[in-house]
């Protein structure tokens, strides 16, 4: 029998919340470990941030490198993935004609950061278009590499997409890419805490994760990874510090600091408390043997998809399988008022989820976290069943 987490979290006991892949919710232990690392701060600002940040930054770097399968000195902590993405897309050396290929799945506010820094310099930005419903992975495979052309120096996917809620075979992605020499970027935004993460063995040369989703830490953590051999191209976002280092704290690449982490990690005076909390998430899930509670999750969300197919008659995006969606689906809704349904789900029923336009359809996309129950889903499927004939 599943055990709901619910009393671990803060989470408000009058809304149904379904919608954990937008900005996640923390379980309660690693929240006061949140406000335990602000508290010091504030006890003395200057021994916090003066002398104790670099070790402290590069404990918490430790953890969570070795939660990802990667070396601490070749990932940094950033608010967010898309401002590690925008790191990479600002650095990476494109000339006029040059092009970044991608699919028509990735994230809107990515998408804008491409066009935006490549627009400026005269490169393309190729949505390669990945056809609905996905049967396979070399389907998948061959719709994005079939944009690939000789102008072609970028290849950039999102590891599970942020619409369709699709885990994407990015490993066989980047191995062509790395064969064509081209430059491969993944937004790993909903992959961490979601899905086992080994990036030395993915390959990609650059990675950003979201911490703050389904790893349940706080607002503002995640983390951009560059292989050693690729991190000479990475210009930081904000010159400070760490630009033209001391020689003395310039230390070899052994996992503990690198120029990569000394020009990215400290830029100026700002709270690192969600960055040093990233270890009490992991730790959390540990110690709630999260593998469990991801197969029973994921066992949860199969139900959703059983149900609202039977209700909508519509059958789904991809097959019914852990290779394509772990936490997270998103189901075909008949065509209606996106919006407007969004809108009812909440403020008549108290079920917070996120009904997406995409592509011409309508998508209603279920998180399953620890803390949901079949209640949750009931609830769902109900409200959908009232509202869905008076918003077609």
């Amino acid at each position: 029998m599943r055990i709901s987490l619910r009393d671990q979290f803060l989470l408000r006991p009058d809304v149904v919340f379904l919608n954990h892949g937008s900005f996640g919710a923390r379980p309660r232990a690693v929240v006061e470990a949140y406000h335990g690392w602000q508290r010091e701060l504030e006890g003395q600002p200057v021994e916090f941030l003066g002398r104790r940040f670099g070790e402290l930054m590069r404990w918490a770097r430790e953890v969570l490198a070795d939660y990802v399968h990667a070396c601490a000195a070749d990932l940094v902590f950033v608010p967010n993935a898309t401002t590690g993405l925008n790191v990479v897309a600002r650095s990476l050396p494109l000339e006029p004609g040059d092009e970044v290929v991608t699919s028509d799945h990735e994230y809107g506010a990515l998408d804008r950061t491409w066009r935006f820094v490549w627009g400026k310099r005269g490169a393309r930005y190729i949505n390669q278009r990945v056809p609905l419903p996905v049967q396979s992975a070399e389907q998948v495979v061959e719709a994005v590499w079939a944009g690939v052309t000789p102008r072609t120096r970028v290849l950039f996917l999102s590891h599970i997409t942020s619409p369709t809620s699709l885990i994407f075979p990015v490993q066989e992605l980047v191995r062509r890419a790395r064969d064509a020499g081209l430059w491969t970027v993944v937004d790993g935004a909903h992959a961490p805490g979601q899905i086992t993460l080994d990036l030395e063995a993915l390959g990609a040369d650059f990675y950003a994760g979201n911490c703050h989703k389904w790893l349940c830490s706080p607002p503002g953590s995640a983390f951009l990874y560059a292989r050693r051999e690729v991190q000479h191209l990475i210009e930081p976002l904000v010159i400070s510090w760490g630009w033209e280092p001391e020689p003395t704290t310039l230390l070899s690449l052994d996992g503990t600091v690198s120029r990569f982490v000394l020009e990215n990690e400290w830029q100026g005076t700002r709270d690192p408390a969600a960055y040093l909390s990233v270890p009490a998430a992991i730790q959390f899930q540990a110690e709630h043997d999260w593998p469990r509670v991801r197969a029973e999750c994921h066992e949860l969300l199969r139900e959703a998809r059983r149900r609202i197919e039977a209700l909508t008659g519509l059958p789904g995006i991809c097959p019914d399988s852990p290779e394509w969606y772990a936490q997270m689906a998103a189901l075909p809704l008949p065509p209606c008022d996106a919006g407007a349904l969004q809108r009812r789900l909440y403020d008549e029923y108290r079920v917070e989820v996120p009904v997406i336009e995409w592509n011409g359809r309508q998508l209603v996309r279920v998180s399953v976290q620890g803390y949901n129950t079949a209640d949750d889903v009931g609830a769902l499927v109900r409200a959908l069943a009232d509202l869905l004939p008076s918003v077609s």
